[in-house]
């Protein structure tokens, strides 16, 4: 198979190009030095002896027009080909791009490491796309994708933590199909806590033109280099209060119908943000640190979710750095929320080292016992594990 193709007469992007696939990827790169695109993908397999390219990039110098024509029909009759467009990139044409299905926009000034970034993650879109179109269990996920709210009474135990390394794991498994919102709206960490600098936040995605049009709305999502998308908070805590828990909803609808996975990270307490996410929610994960506030504030937490009857269908109950010195155990904190522990996580160097850094701990994957426990929390929201009959979601069973 010809996993690349590129159809553009520009020899010095087509250099670039092929020493990025030789610098770790695996592959050939098959050339049309011509600004000819075909009209249909059936020529273009045609000329391929009918093999279908994994990635197909468009351009330098090839007319925009015919470019767009082509990315469209292919979106439709073979969604699996990631195809790259280089470019001079603005607004209008990324926006143009992502509504024929193309995957990324590249600059013709790219560097080969720069290159080799996006052909990863194009190849990574063709791995996911051409498993779903296979009896596979992600077909489990139906229409609607799986969203995690990550949530705690209390702040300081690691929430943006857990969200970041839920979302990177899952994008191991579900490349390019896992969306991390930042719901803290005031004093969210998810960018930081990803070594990102979006240049959209949530406040754009909540905007008429993106709720109305979900092409628009992923045009303002943050790539990660490890393969999943991120809505981070807004830049200003005042503009927190532009956004109503009305929209919270409809946002969190619009990206399950798009994504495999949506994960939530909640500001503390029980916010009308946090309260609208929870209605969304398939899935949540609890916070607590080994200390009696965030054990006592999480117990009450649940007793008022239970009297409103929003709690999610799934529960997972996360013990984070937990230390044996703490003079509390596993079994006090389960007796005192009432409800079992399903993953605890022992303090870590790694998590603390991790989170300064801005890389997630998983996207490192140290030697180091929260690595185990982490892979353990995403585990539970796979199709594998859910499927496995009789299974018990949680470990024991805590009589009160």
């Amino acid at each position: 198979m010809s996993r690349f193709v590129l159809i553009s007469p520009n020899t010095d992007f087509d250099q670039k190009l092929r020493l990025a696939v030789t610098g770790g990827l695996q592959g050939e790169v098959h050339t049309f030095a011509t600004t000819v695109i075909p009209s249909q993908p059936q020529e273009l397999f045609k000329q391929l002896s009918q093999e279908r390219p994994e990635v197909l990039i468009l351009g330098p110098e090839v007319p925009l027009e015919n470019v767009l024509r082509l990315a469209t029909i292919l979106d439709v009759q073979h969604p699996e080909i990631s195809i790259i467009l280089v470019n001079e990139a603005d607004p209008e044409l990324v926006l143009h791009s992502m509504r024929a299905g193309i995957r990324d926009v590249l600059s013709p000034e790219s560097d080969v490491a720069q290159i080799r970034v996006i052909l990863e993650r194009a190849c990574q879109a063709y791995a996911s796309r051409s498993r779903s179109n296979q009896p596979a269990a992600t077909q489990a996920l139906k229409d609607r994708g799986v969203v995690i709210g990550v949530f705690s009474p209390k702040g300081g135990v690691g929430k943006t933590t857990m969200a970041t390394n839920i979302a990177v794991g899952l994008g191991r498994i579900a490349p390019m199909s896992v969306v991390v919102v930042d719901l803290d709206l005031q004093f969210g960490d998810v960018a930081t806590g990803l070594y990102l600098s979006p240049e959209h936040t949530i406040l754009d995605a909540v905007s008429s033109s993106a709720t109305s049009d979900s092409l628009v709305l992923k045009a303002f999502l943050s790539v990660h280099p490890s393969g999943i998308y991120a809505l981070c908070a807004p830049k200003n805590p005042v503009e927190a209060d532009q956004i109503t828990g009305k929209q919270v909803t409809h946002l969190l609808s619009q990206l399950a119908s798009e994504f495999q996975y949506v994960v939530v990270d909640t500001a503390p307490g029980l916010t009308e943000h946090a309260l609208a996410a929870m209605e969304q929610c398939t899935d949540a994960v609890w916070i607590t640190g080994m200390d009696v506030p965030s054990v006592r504030g999480l117990r009450s937490g649940l007793d008022v979710l239970r009297q409103l009857e929003i709690l999610p269908g799934n529960r997972h109950v996360v013990l984070n750095m937990a230390d044996t010195k703490s003079g509390l155990s596993v079994q006090d904190v389960e007796s005192t929320i009432g409800v079992p522990v399903d993953v605890s996580i022992s303090r870590s160097k790694a998590v603390a080292l991790s989170t300064n850094r801005g890389v997630p701990v998983l996207q490192d994957n140290p030697r180091d016992s929260s690595v185990k426990s982490l892979n353990q929390l995403v585990e539970r929201f796979t199709p594998q594990w859910r499927a496995k009959a009789q299974r018990q979601i949680h470990r024991r069973v805590v009589v009160e």
